[in-house]
């Protein structure tokens, strides 16, 4: 079995659990998705035999447990992925099943339930309980619903405001006298654009115009 986790003592506690829980035993750890993936380079290199399951943590930096299920589904797929998180929201939990989790468990999960976890993984391929299969048949009412209010806020952005919100976004990090010059309008009108975004959607200040544009999609973060 194979362990990622980027803390320490967690993983270490994790390990000593697991291997005190009968017929398994961590024979990788890994601090992110990345040092997981050399590892078992490491391992194909020397004709070792891949682990069943590994335990990912869904909260990890250079390469999150969302990446590194999403890449053993693609690249390793007799490696079932269990997710692992503090995260009890349902959509960290649908997240990691559409990246190609076989399963979802919280950090504070008692030894029993992972035994049991770690079982159905093995004997079915899966570890879903009731709460999973009811996140995921509400998700796509919630993702249509987000949509839906993503739709209704865009809508109510006019062409010229949103080609100024897009010049607030930009990373060159133009001043208002620069976006009026491209867009070729006078400061006092880039000057209405931003009003009228604030009282539109109660922004104050040109970095909640970024922090609203992220949230709703109209730039990345």
């Amino acid at each position: 079995m194979a362990l990622v986790d980027d803390h320490h003592l967690m993983r270490s506690g994790l390990a000593a659990t697991v291997n005190g829980l009968g017929g398994y035993r961590v024979a990788l750890e890994a601090g992110n998705g990345r040092e997981l993936i050399e590892a078992l380079e490491v391992q194909e290199r020397n004709g070792l035999q891949r682990p069943a399951i590994a335990i990912v943590d869904l909260n990890m930096p250079v390469m999150d447990g969302y990446a590194t299920i999403a890449w053993l589904r693609e690249h390793a797929p007799t490696v079932l992925p269990l997710a692992l998180t503090f995260d009890a929201a349902d959509d960290a939990l649908v997240r990691s099943v559409r990246a190609g989790a076989r399963g979802f468990l919280l950090k504070n999960t008692r030894p029993a339930v992972l035994k049991t976890a770690l079982d159905s993984l093995m004997l079915t391929g899966y570890y879903y309980t009731d709460q999973t299969h009811q996140a995921l048949q509400d998700e796509p009412v919630q993702r249509d619903r987000k949509q839906r209010e993503r739709e209704a806020v865009l809508e109510r952005i006019t062409p010229r405001e949103m080609e100024f919100l897009l010049l607030v976004c930009d990373p060159e990090e133009y001043t208002y006298e620069q976006m009026a010059d491209r867009m070729g309008i006078h400061r006092r009108s880039v000057d209405n654009h931003r009003i009228s975004l604030f009282e539109k959607f109660g922004i104050k200040s040109k970095t909640g115009l970024v922090l609203f544009a992220m949230r709703w999609g109209v730039v990345r973060g």
